[in-house]
């Protein structure tokens, strides 16, 4: 038995396809030519970025465009003055060959991003690794290897894949992937789960261990991989797979029905979106509304601020495309572990606690200007919701609220539509925004809790620390103590609440959020059907029961206890 990191849901039985990939040999050579040098350098990064542009075309098509703007980075890299000017000026300075100097140059840059705590930072070296070693081949005139090429159905074996990688999967034959290296953020865990592939991550000695022709079982949920099966154990995952089967077909069922819990009461239960073309998931799956769409998907891979009318008509065409039917779209939120290229902002001890989100708007009023003016404009062709996001304190709300009004008066007096049924919430993701739902309540429409930094905030523990990891609690008391005061004062002033971030997608969590009297779930979109399913079995009263025995609790063992003995017993 291998195990790794389960990184996408699913179990794939079949044969190994190990990707060997040529390891590249680079030695440092004295040369007298530097401007030959320079030369091949230069037309290894116009080739390099034909190829990345291509793949980000073909990515966008066929998956999304939110892992599209992986490869826009990888060309921001490529364009990046600081790197080909470091690696032009080591050429001459110290006459050396050009592959050398570039390789010496990008492995100080992964040293550096490495080096860091921060588990996003850490990982985007292996993009400056992907794009350096695309740059490498062809300055050594060397032919890239493609998967793309596969012809029959495999589990694919790697050391690691890169985004280029993962871009040229093919699902109808690539039933799964395994890596030595990764962990649930790295983009070939996303991208696997995107295209919906089971994939075990982080095996360490996965590539050594197995060879082309192996037949394997792989448990993309628990991290396991049985090497060589009995075929005793492949009946027993067969059996597992047509029981998944079975299960999806029964809350296929459930894709045109409202979700209803079993006694009658209606929760809202929809989708996080980052761009238009995701509209075609919620849709499948039967999703009520978009609770989350994260605008600033549409800021990266770019090596500019998108303009007014850029925005406009992807608001427009979420509205549309909804029909009718709530969407929520939540203000840029940058900063933290999100940035741009094009956007150079000052070295922060702590970016989670520093000038991000909602802060970094006003402290951008033309970016933030443009974005309130498309949103506004696209106002008229749906139910729009705009949702601020990192909201501290009730003057930066009434600050973002008066922005929007003076930007609505310019719209106005342009003699542009701007609709007045949209409706202002906020996130709540910051404690003491929690505690004060009381007042907060009174100054907006609804509520929508991001438990992903709430969580981090609450225990004061970065999400992104392997080390602090077992402080992300979302079953722990405390937590649930504060979503329970969010909702009932959100409610005492007759406003809705929401939850977008990751708990909302978490299927035990489900009963104790209606128990809590949660109104709407956002999830990925493929976890729509299941809640829905689940929902039905519920009877608000027992989940009521349930939650509060949960705010009782000692800690999050004793909580997820009662919550698996009353999923268990349910019909």
């Amino acid at each position: 038995m291998i195990r790794g990191i389960g990184a996408s849901d699913g179990i794939s039985i079949g044969k190994v396809y190990k990707y060997n990939q040529a390891e590249l040999i680079i030695e440092k050579l004295a040369v007298e030519d530097t401007a030959r040098e320079i030369k091949k350098f230069k037309e290894a990064l116009v080739i390099s970025e034909e190829e990345l542009s291509a793949i980000r075309d073909k990515t966008e098509k066929n998956v999304d465009a939110e892992t599209a703007a992986i490869f826009g980075a990888h060309i921001e890299i490529l364009n990046d003055p600081e790197l080909s000017g470091a690696v032009e000026s080591k050429v001459i300075d110290e006459n050396v060959n050009a592959d050398y100097a570039l390789k010496e140059v990008a492995d100080t840059f992964v040293s550096m991003f490495e080096a860091m705590d921060n588990e996003y930072f850490r990982e985007r070296a292996a993009d400056i690794k992907d794009v350096t070693k695309r740059v490498l081949i062809h300055i050594q005139g060397l032919e890239i290897s493609s998967l793309s090429e596969i012809s029959e159905e495999v589990i694919l074996v790697a050391k690691d894949l890169t985004p280029s990688d993962t871009a040229q999967l093919n699902k109808k034959l690539v039933k799964g992937f395994i890596t030595d290296i990764g962990g649930r953020t790295s983009h070939s865990a996303i991208m696997a789960r995107t295209l919906e592939i089971p994939a075990v991550v982080g095996t360490k000695t996965g590539f050594e261990e197995l060879n082309t022709g192996d037949q394997v079982i792989l448990n993309g949920s628990t991290g396991e991989i049985v090497l060589n099966p009995t075929q005793s154990e492949v009946d027993d995952y067969i059996a597992k797979i047509e029981e998944y089967n079975k299960q999806k077909a029964l809350w296929s069922v459930y894709k045109d029905k409202s979700s209803l819990t079993k006694d009658g009461k209606h929760i809202e239960i929809g989708a996080n979106i980052g761009n238009p073309e995701d509209l075609e998931g919620v849709s499948k799956n039967g999703g009520e509304c978009v609770g989350l769409y994260r605008t600033e998907f549409l800021y990266m891979g770019k090596s500019d601020y998108p303009n007014e009318e850029e925005q406009y008509k992807a608001y427009k065409a979420v509205l549309e495309g909804m029909e009718g039917k709530p969407v929520v779209i939540r203000t840029l939120d940058i900063g933290g572990d999100k940035e741009l290229s094009y956007l150079k902002m000052e070295h922060e001890m702590n970016p989670f606690l520093g000038n991000r989100a909602l802060r970094l708007c006003l402290n951008m009023p033309e970016v933030f200007r443009t974005q309130i003016r498309a949103l506004l404009r696209a106002s008229v062709y749906g139910d729009l919701h705009i949702m601020f996001p990192m909201i501290a304190t009730v003057d930066e709300l009434r600050t973002a609220k008066e922005f929007i009004e003076n930007v609505k008066n310019e719209l106005i007096k342009e003699g542009r539509e701007v609709s007045d049924k949209y409706k202002i919430g906020i996130m709540i993701e910051i404690p003491a925004a929690a505690i004060a739902s009381d007042i907060l309540a009174k100054e907006v429409d609804f509520f929508s809790i991001g438990t992903n930094d709430l969580i981090q905030y609450t225990f004061a523990a970065d999400r992104m620390n392997e080390k602090v990891s077992y402080l992300y609690q979302p079953f722990n008391p405390s937590l649930l103590r504060l979503i329970k005061m969010v909702i009932d004062n959100a409610h005492k002033e007759g406003k809705w609440v929401g939850m977008c971030g990751e708990m909302a997608g978490e299927i035990k969590a489900l009963p104790v959020l209606i128990g809590l009297g949660l109104d709407e779930f956002s999830m990925s979109a493929p976890g729509i059907l299941r809640a829905r399913y689940l929902a039905a079995k519920i009877d608000t009263n027992e989940a009521s029961e349930l939650a509060e025995k949960t705010l009782s609790c000692a800690n999050q063992a004793e909580v997820l206890e009662l919550v698996d003995d009353f999923i268990t017993k349910l019909d």
